[in-house]
C-alpha cells in the first residue's frame, strides 16, 4: 500500500469520528485517524481493551477479537476515508453500507491490549460504490486483510 500523506488536521479524534460516522458504543470501532490522503488512503487506530463487551463471550478464558469485528472496523475506516474526502461537499452526506467482503484472510489473533492499525486504500469509486483494499495489523504484523465494497445511501 502507498503511504498516506498526513493532512494538516491530523490526527482526527473520536469526537470528529462521531460527527462523520453513525456508530456509537459498543459498535464504534475506530478511535483515531492517524493519516489520511483524500480519495486515496487512510490509516486509523483501534485500541483493543479487555473491557470490550464481546470479550465476555469470545472467549472468556482466552479473549480473542472476533474476525467479523475486525472487518467491521476496516469498513468503518473505509467510511471515514470517503467522509473525510468529501469534507467540502455541501448538504447531507450519504451513509456508506458494507455490501460485500471478498478475499478475507485472518492470519493472527487480536487480543486485549493490542493496538489494531487499520489501513484502507480506495481502489475505485463508481456510481456511489467504493471498492477498498483493507489491511489490519498489530505491531507491524498483518492480522487480517480483505477487499470491501461499500455503497452510499441517503441517510434517513
Amino acid at each position: 500500500m502507498n503511504q498516506p500523506t498526513p493532512s494538516p488536521a491530523m490526527p482526527v479524534d473520536v469526537e470528529r469520528i462521531q460527527a462523520l460516522l453513525p456508530h456509537r458504543y459498543p459498535f464504534l470501532l475506530v478511535d483515531r485517524v492517524l493519516e489520511f490522503a483524500a480519495d486515496k488512503s487512510l490509516r486509523a487506530l483501534k485500541n483493543v481493551s479487555i473491557n470490550e463487551p464481546f470479550f465476555q463471550g469470545h472467549f472468556p478464558s482466552h479473549p480473542v477479537m472476533p474476525g467479523v469485528l475486525i472487518i467491521e472496523a476496516l469498513a468503518q475506516a473505509s467510511g471515514l476515508l470517503v467522509q473525510l474526502s468529501k469534507r467540502d461537499a455541501a448538504g447531507p452526506q450519504p451513509l456508506y453500507y458494507l455490501v460485500k467482503v471478498d478475499k478475507a484472510k485472518f492470519t493472527r489473533i487480536v487480543s486485549p491490549g493490542d493496538q489494531l492499525i487499520l489501513d484502507v486504500e480506495l481502489k475505485r469509486m463508481l456510481r456511489g460504490m467504493g471498492l477498498f483494499h483493507c489491511r489490519a495489523s498489530v505491531a507491524d504484523k498483518q492480522v487480517a486483510e480483505a477487499e470491501l465494497l461499500c455503497a452510499g445511501r441517503a441517510a434517513g
